[in-house]
């Protein structure tokens, strides 16, 4: 199969055409780059070539690299029983070899012009980099970026030095580290692209720079006397990118992430030299990053498992498409109001309901100002916003639902509220309707009593705020059929989320595993650790929000119901802990709720920034010793690590892959982690239950592992490396 498509036409262009076959976008394959390089060193061998034009047949230009190449060149940099020298020369040259093909089409002396008429991203976008010259369609649409540190790499085919060449360090910098992206416009002010030009001109356009000798063919720093924009990083006065960055980028990954620190010194280095030496500085730190444990998980979990949920590669495979028209909602509130939005985004209709009008209206409000924000941002035209916001319709009736093909139901967490609304909705909807609920912790078993037929009953939990967060945890209950688990993930994909499924049981996954974080954290202030240091460590760890921050977001009195109504079902089972006093003390004693009525473990003083209750201190008085970060930042990845093994040996979990995805997706679980399991994997089972035990001896059995851990420390199993692997 040709991945390069080559056309020479009669003024001797030769236009090289990205096109693979059997993708709908193109990315840096082995196959891919190798056809790239002969091609266009073919093309420069060549007398008769007078220039070459480098596009794509796709509707983007390159998207990136081939994940089953990131995967085997992660794996193999990471492999065990492989000398380490060994295989990061393996990496290192692999590197070399595109980077070397990119200097020679750039000191080839023909101009290429890269004609960019879609996404380019990452790799993408170094090839078209280095290319003399870059023109883009104009269309706001596209994105041009290099984005690796999104999955825990950097740049590795030149962008580091190519960038910061082009754009100076302080343009460069924020771009890479945070993987952002720009559009054509932005592009072009940047100095990243030469110009912007209408899709269909785009190829002309390009021949013509070629044609008219206004195609160099050489790039600024192959140029006698090139200076970098802003200069470089020995200027005199000092250059802020680097001193400034350095403190903003530790500020922002408090050094969990291997590949921000990398970009950052590739760049500095790479800047005090030729750019050929650049270019191996790049590929040196780039195969550090690369054997890095982080960057492998980073890259599984974020890249490869993402794109498998969001394939529905989980879904039933002999179930029809649904067929989705009008989505019900029952309840307005903050939940309610956001899955409405997000479904009348998915051009569905919606009927939303609440108790009275003006509390359905109120939730229509959330809508309206998400899209009048787009509009007045530009990314969104008035009359298409009010397309969206004709489809939400306010409701007290129940009736109004007979022509829906899915309700959610998103009331308060209580279960005899939940059974009255679903039973309401019974007597109406029509026989192929599917129920949903939007519960966090009730088991949808016992929910499902209150439904017409268990099969057609369904789980789907959502977090807040729901039109920023990507995951849904779709739950199972024991009678869920096939056909309802189908829609329920159609309906995900539909309004652009991520779905994971899971099994049935309180908490769920979700729920459950991350309500080990904010309780550990109030065990520890029980204890009498400062709450500075508990809040410090738990931000340390990588995790998006401290403990009891992120408490107060939760609310403490939804905390308080949510152990009342656990202890109310479990009975006599429920094993009060001292997080239990606590709560209790907070919302019913002082009426602490949490950041909604402005007073929890924080205070929220009006105009001013929100800062840690000094009563705290009398509420539980300090311990004379204190531990230290590490310990903290051990107990809270720890339990929640252990926690998700529990929840896998439980069939809660059918796959690791699920665990980890949802686990930074659904609450922010520290991402350069890969997730729980592939944390437990990097410590290494043996080494994480006996570190698991110390803990249990220390501060109580929570920390005790599970039967499946010990069984897996003892027979040498991973979650994921081949042959012992428990991956699905």
């Amino acid at each position: 199969m040709t991945n390069i498509r080559v056309e020479k036409d009669v003024d001797g262009i030769v236009t090289l055409t990205w096109d693979m076959p059997g993708r709908s976008m193109n990315v840096l394959s082995e196959d891919s780059i190798a056809e790239y390089s002969k091609a266009a060193l073919e093309a420069i061998a060549d007398p008769s070539v007078k220039g070459v034009v480098v596009t794509s047949g796709k509707p983007a230009f390159i998207a990136g690299a081939d994940l089953a190449m990131l995967e085997k060149q992660t794996s193999t940099a990471s492999a065990p029983g492989v000398p380490e020298l060994e295989r990061a020369k393996a990496v290192y040259d692999n590197l070399m070899e595109f980077n070397v093909a990119l200097r020679k089409i750039e000191k080839g002396g023909k101009p290429f012009v890269a004609a960019v008429n879609g996404l380019a991203l990452g790799g993408g976008l170094e090839v078209a980099l280095a290319c003399h010259t870059r023109i883009v369609a104009d269309d706001p649409k596209i994105q041009l970026g290099l984005v690796e540190a999104k999955v825990g790499l950097m740049p590795g085919a030149g962008g580091t030095q190519r960038m910061s060449r082009l754009m100076g360090a302080a343009g460069a910098l924020p771009l890479m580290l945070e993987g952002r992206t720009l559009d054509p416009a932005a592009a072009l002010k940047g100095g990243l692209v030469h110009k912007v030009v209408p899709a269909l001109d785009l190829v002309a356009e390009a021949k013509a720079l070629i044609k008219s000798g206004q195609a160099k063919a050489v790039q600024p720093w192959d140029e006698k006397g090139f200076r970098v924009p802003g200069g470089d990083p020995y200027t005199p006065g000092g250059n802020p990118a680097f001193s400034m960055g350095n403190a903003m980028l530790h500020a922002k990954t408090l050094g969990n992430y291997p590949a921000p620190k990398a970009i950052m010194s590739a760049v500095y280095e790479g800047l005090l030299v030729p750019i050929d030496a650049g270019l191996r500085i790049e590929a040196r730190y780039m195969t550090k990053v690369m054997m890095h444990p982080a960057s492998r998980n980073m890259i599984r979990s974020l890249f490869i498992n993402m794109q498998k949920a969001n394939k529905l590669e989980r879904r039933p495979k002999d179930v029809p498409p649904a067929k989705l028209a009008k989505v019900g909602i029952l309840g307005a509130g903050m939940m309610g109001a956001g899955i409405a939005y997000v479904t009348a985004m998915a051009s569905l209709d919606v009927v939303l309901i609440d108790r009275s009008v003006e509390d359905a209206e109120k939730g229509k409000g959330y809508s309206k100002g998400l899209l009048a924000k787009q509009v007045e941002r530009k990314r969104m035209k008035p009359e298409a916003a009010d397309a969206i916001l004709a489809r939400i319709k306010t409701t007290t009736d129940y009736a109004e639902l007979k022509t829906a093909d899915l309700v959610i139901e998103a009331v308060f967490e209580d279960r005899g509220i939940k059974a009255e609304v679903t039973k309401r909705c019974a007597e109406v909807l029509p026989p192929h309707a599917i129920f949903a609920s939007n519960t966090s912790t009730l088991p949808i078993t016992g929910l499902a009593e209150a439904w017409r037929d268990p099969a057609t009953f369904v789980g789907v939990h959502f977090f807040s705020p729901v039109d920023k967060m990507q995951l849904v945890e779709i739950i199972r209950g024991q009678k869920t059929n096939a056909a309802t688990l189908a829609v329920a993930m159609d309906y995900v994909k539909r309004i652009r989320k991520t779905p994971v499924v899971v099994n049935d049981g309180r908490g769920f996954y979700a729920s459950r595993v991350f309500a080990t974080y904010t309780r550990e954290g109030m065990r520890m202030l029980a204890q009498g650790i400062n709450p500075a240091l508990i809040e410090n460590a738990g931000k340390m760890t990588g995790m998006p929000m401290p403990p009891l921050a992120l408490s107060d977001e939760v609310a403490l009195d939804l905390i308080y119901k949510i152990a009342a109504q656990t202890a109310k079902d479990v009975g006599p089972a429920y094993q009060r802990t001292p997080v239990d006093g606590l709560i209790e003390k907070m919302v019913k004693d002082l009426g602490r709720l949490g950041k909604k009525n402005g007073k929890g473990f924080y205070e929220y003083p009006a105009g001013g920034k929100k800062h840690l209750w000094p009563g705290l201190a009398e509420l539980t008085p300090r311990a004379k010793e204190q531990p230290t970060v590490e310990e903290l930042k051990t107990r809270f990845l720890f339990i929640q690590a252990l926690e998700t093994a529990r929840c896998l040996e439980e069939n809660v979990l059918t796959a690791p892959e699920d665990g980890d995805v949802a686990a930074i997706l659904g609450w922010g679980f520290a991402p350069w982690t890969g997730g729980p399991l592939s944390l437990i994997d990097t410590v290494g089972v043996a080494e994480f239950v006996r570190e698991c035990d110390r803990l249990a001896q220390a501060y109580g059995p929570r920390f005790a592992p599970n039967a499946l851990l010990r069984k897996m420390a003892q027979s040498g199993e991973t979650f994921y490396r081949s042959g012992t692997s428990k991956a699905a």
